[in-house]
């Protein structure tokens, strides 16, 4: 499943315009040498515009490994700054980034890791009121929130658009990853409209373990680069869970 663009065309129509450079050739040769992938799936991912809402436990992998594989234009959308308490799990933030803006931190790791990257920064809340005119310049969405306001606005919006949505959630030892598509089951199919921050454990109150929020942003990561490049089956209609405690991973539909 390739990404659509904004105008309904595939984002391959974008590529003839998105060559890679001889850099680009050389950064992205794993890529290139991998089957399925190749040029036509590094220059898809050059081509496309993908918007992480949230730079924190979840935003953090996802950034990087967006940023590492090429993704063309990757907008950053956060309002929080940078504490100590984040630096346990959010491994793209620094101490000496204490009190910086998360979306200015972001873009200095990312812009570091890859300077092929365009990243635009989106620094305020996200909410019903300007979730649509902030995803309507991006192909693809990730969602990496602590709150459902947040991520049903977020997941309102995108369907709005016909955007596809990866979706992340992480508490305690456990996490979870599944993918939002225009054509697949929908927000209020997994998250019903009952459903309430009150009835949900903050990471304030019960904590977080670090590695956790890595091992699901890096598989939002995944996702989208699946749904960019057309490779394999994304996560539509199927939750994928990762319980860390026991070292397993589950999967059920919805």
């Amino acid at each position: 499943m390739a990404l659509k663009g904004r105008t309904g065309a595939s984002s391959l129509c974008r590529l003839a315009s998105d060559r890679l450079s001889s850099a680009e050739t050389r950064r992205y040769a794993r890529h290139l040498v991998l089957k399925g992938m190749g040029g036509r799936g590094q220059q898809a991912l050059k081509a496309a515009r993908v918007l992480v809402v949230g730079a924190g436990g979840l935003g953090s992998p996802a950034i990087a490994y967006l940023a590492g594989a090429g993704v063309g234009t990757l907008g950053i959308a956060d309002h929080d700054s940078v504490s100590l308490s984040n630096l346990q799990r959010q491994m793209i933030h620094t101490t000496a980034g204490v009190g910086a803006g998360k979306a200015k931190s972001a873009r200095s790791f990312a812009q570091a890791l890859n300077p092929e990257v365009q990243i635009v920064l989106h620094e305020q809340a996200v909410t019903a009121a300007n979730a649509a005119s902030v995803l309507g310049d991006y192909d693809l969405v990730l969602d990496g929130t602590d709150n459902l306001a947040t991520r049903r606005a977020v997941a309102d919006a995108a369907a709005t658009l016909g955007r596809p949505l990866v979706s992340g959630a992480v508490s305690m030892f456990d996490g979870q990853v599944t993918v939002f598509a225009p054509d697949g089951p929908g927000f209020a199919e997994l998250y019903p409209d009952s459903a309430s921050d009150d009835d949900l454990p903050s990471c304030e109150a019960t904590g977080i373990l670090g590695p956790l929020t890595g091992v699901i942003g890096t598989l939002m990561a995944m996702e989208a680069i699946k749904l960019i490049t057309g490779i394999g089956e994304p996560l539509i209609g199927r939750v994928l869970t990762y319980d860390s405690q026991g070292a397993r991973f589950a999967e059920f539909s919805f």
